[in-house]
C-alpha cells in the first residue's frame, strides 16, 4: 500500500495502544497511528524524544506525558 505524501515510512510498535510510528527529522514532525486507525501528526518534535519514545517501556505512557503536552498536533485521517 503506497503512503500518502509527506508521510514517513511507519514501522509497527509494541504497543497497547500505538500501532505503528514514523517520524521526519528535517520537519521534526512525528507520526502516530493509534491502533484504532487514527494518525496523528505531532510538530516540532526533536529527534532524541522520537528515540525515547521508542525506547520507552510504555510508548503509550511516553507520548500522554512527555509528547502530548509539549507539542502542538493534528489529526490526519
Amino acid at each position: 500500500m503506497a503512503r500518502p505524501q509527506g508521510q514517513p515510512q511507519m514501522l509497527p510498535v509494541d504497543s497497547s495502544s500505538i500501532e505503528r510510528i514514523g517520524y521526519v527529522g528535517y520537519d521534526r514532525e512525528l507520526y502516530i497511528e493509534f491502533r484504532n486507525g487514527r494518525l496523528y501528526v505531532y510538530e516540532g518534535v526533536p529527534a532524541w524524544v522520537h528515540v525515547e519514545l521508542l525506547q520507552a517501556g510504555s510508548r503509550g505512557s511516553y507520548l500522554n506525558t512527555e509528547i502530548k503536552p509539549n507539542h502542538a498536533y493534528r489529526h490526519v485521517t
